[in-house]
């Protein structure tokens, strides 16, 4: 199960990062674009880390507003997930060192 989740989330980013990579491409060369909603949309599928690693590579889409917002509230409610999903899915002994990590943030 874990290594599909692994072999999922690489392939993913891969496309998250290709697409950047080609819409930065196309914004240079007055071509279409692709639009903000697919780009969005693929990061909120898991490729949050290979949007960033285009935007920061690519300096594409690093000021636009409210693109930027929108990512980082993906980002957001993608850590509460997955923190989330430790606390009450993982194994006990996992989810009370996050606890112990949150309580010593004060964020419990």
């Amino acid at each position: 199960m874990l290594t599909l989740l692994a072999l999922y989330l690489l392939a993913i980013n891969a496309l998250t990062f290709a697409v950047f990579a080609g819409d930065k491409r196309r914004a240079a060369s007055g071509d279409r674009r692709v639009p903000e909603k697919t780009l969005l949309g693929l990061a909120a599928l898991g490729g949050t880390p290979g949007a960033f690693a285009a935007r920061r590579l690519f300096r594409h889409k690093t000021r636009k507003e409210p693109f930027r917002t929108w990512l980082w509230l993906i980002t957001l409610a993608q850590v509460v997930l997955i923190v989330g999903a430790i606390l009450w899915l993982g194994d006990p002994e996992t989810a009370v060192a996050v606890r112990a990590r949150l309580a010593a943030l004060r964020i419990s």
